[in-house]
């Protein structure tokens, strides 16, 4: 199979088994969004998710965010990962909004990785998620399962994985697919042990037929 029926049958597979695909993270605007997207940096969804709830009770927007200490923040984030260093991001992510955007998490996928914490997986996430623009954005699963399946080739790093795949994946779907690649990585092809018999893209699969050796 060539790579583009390789990504044909993976798109139309999702795009009709899988018509809607979201974030797992809870968020009711873009603030929260940005704020828990910064929390889930080597950290569960579901982790995030216990911790937000108290969080926007407390910083409910940008403003109350960005005149709190490191000490507070850490306090309601220290069951995450790297809490100190995500709560000096969080602040000077807050501040950047207050003092550069008017309060609004910005659109721009540049303007968004200039703000403390924001990475270009971060960018890509709340380019996609809340603009719906077509920004791609590629984690340790989105970065695995391509690979596995075939979509990437030696890809090096998360930039390199994300150039090969915007060039096949429609512009349409670019949104869409980071989201189903990465619950695919979550559910089915898992670091460890992948479910591959569970797996319906097994057809189309690099990894399942190196792995099975099958011709």
């Amino acid at each position: 199979m060539k790579k583009a029926e390789r990504f044909k049958y993976v798109i139309e597979y999702f795009s009709e088994h899988k018509p809607v695909a979201e974030t797992e993270l809870r968020y009711s605007n873009p603030y929260q969004l940005i704020v828990a997207v910064i929390l889930s940096a080597q950290c569960t969804d579901k982790r995030v998710n216990i911790i937000t709830p108290e969080f926007f009770k407390r910083f409910p927007v940008p403003e109350a965010l960005a005149l709190a200490s490191r000490e507070e923040v850490y306090q309601y984030i220290k069951s995450c990962s790297y809490p100190n260093n995500k709560a000096k991001n969080l602040i000077g992510m807050a501040k950047s909004l207050v003092e550069k955007y008017d309060n609004k998490v910005p659109a721009d996928v540049a303007d968004l990785m200039k703000l403390p914490g924001v990475g270009r997986k971060t960018a890509n996430v709340i380019a996609s998620v809340v603009y719906n623009k077509p920004a791609l954005a590629v984690d340790t699963h989105v970065f695995r399962v391509s690979a596995r399946i075939g979509l990437t080739t030696n890809a090096k790093n998360a930039l390199e994985s994300e150039k090969q795949l915007l060039r096949y994946i429609p512009e349409d779907k670019v949104a869409i697919a980071h989201h189903w690649l990465i619950l695919h990585g979550r559910y089915i092809c898992k670091a460890k042990n992948p479910k591959c018999e569970e797996c319906p893209l097994t057809v189309a699969c690099k990894y399942y037929k190196k792995t099975y050796k099958l011709s």
